[in-house]
């Protein structure tokens, strides 16, 4: 019985035999060490309940609009997901004044790009992008408050991390993988999901995105072998979880959180 699984799950990385940076060798360690240490990126769905002066809709409102300065800045998709990570792992342990959260989005920003990407935008434009409401002084020092509450901790697997390995494990097509990662960008806006941890919330869209184009559910065991978690697992969680929902948010700039 071993041996017929075993026929049945493909070698998705032979394709890269030649490719040094696909790390061929260690690609199933660093995914098993992701999967294990993934509960260290996670907060609690409901951290908002010791703020007092903002709340989940303001969170909403502002990973909306620091999803539209990424566009605009022409970001890679890691430094979105680490940065949303940043704003939630940092408000779950340190309270804000409602006046002070645009800075910590604008801060957020700054440290994922810093971690993520070669061209960094600079201060003044992040001060720019925000109205002028906050100066150099208060973002570097917004800066140092995060890293310092994070404890310079910016290297957790972020769902973006693993949607890649598991589309890959899914043979996806490009209409596969675009509907997968708008699902996940949802995600990202919906507080909601943080009950999810990374690895599921990442195949979850990846299972929705196939049933919503085959309308058929099969979850292969090459995907199922590469993400560890069965379609009895997806069933309840794609279903109940709302990625299939299409969901519209109007926001202005600057933020406007009444």
């Amino acid at each position: 019985m071993e041996d017929i699984v075993e026929e049945l799950i493909l070698d998705i990385d032979s394709c890269d035999s030649k490719n040094t940076l696909a790390v061929i060798d260690y690609i199933d360690d660093i995914y098993a060490h992701y999967k294990k240490t993934e509960n260290s990126s996670c907060v609690s769905p409901n951290y908002m309940v010791q703020q007092s002066d903002i709340n989940e809709k303001m969170r909403v409102i502002l990973v909306d609009w620091l999803i539209e300065v990424h566009y605009k800045f022409e970001l890679m998709d890691e430094t979105l997901f680490l940065m949303v990570n940043i704003i939630d792992r940092f408000l779950s342990l340190q309270t804000v004044e409602r006046k002070k959260l645009q800075l910590v989005g604008i801060t957020a920003m700054l440290l994922a790009c810093k971690y993520e990407e070669v061209s960094v935008p600079v201060v003044d434009d992040l001060i720019i992008i925000s109205d002028k409401d906050y100066t150099r002084k208060e973002v570097l020092a917004m800066e140092k408050s995060i890293v310092n509450t994070l404890k310079f901790n910016m290297s957790v697997p972020t769902s973006y991390v693993f949607m890649k390995r598991f589309l890959k494990a899914a043979q996806s097509d490009k209409k596969l993988e675009l509907l997968s990662f708008f699902f996940i960008e949802l995600s990202l806006v919906d507080h909601d999901m943080l009950r999810l941890p990374p690895s599921l919330l990442a195949v979850a869209a990846i299972y929705t995105a196939q049933f919503t184009f085959s309308r058929t559910r099969h979850w292969s065991k090459t995907t199922e072998w590469h993400s560890y978690y069965s379609e009895d697992q997806l069933q309840m969680v794609a279903g109940g979880s709302g990625l299939g929902t299409v969901m519209e948010w109007n926001t202005k700039t600057p933020l406007q959180w009444d």
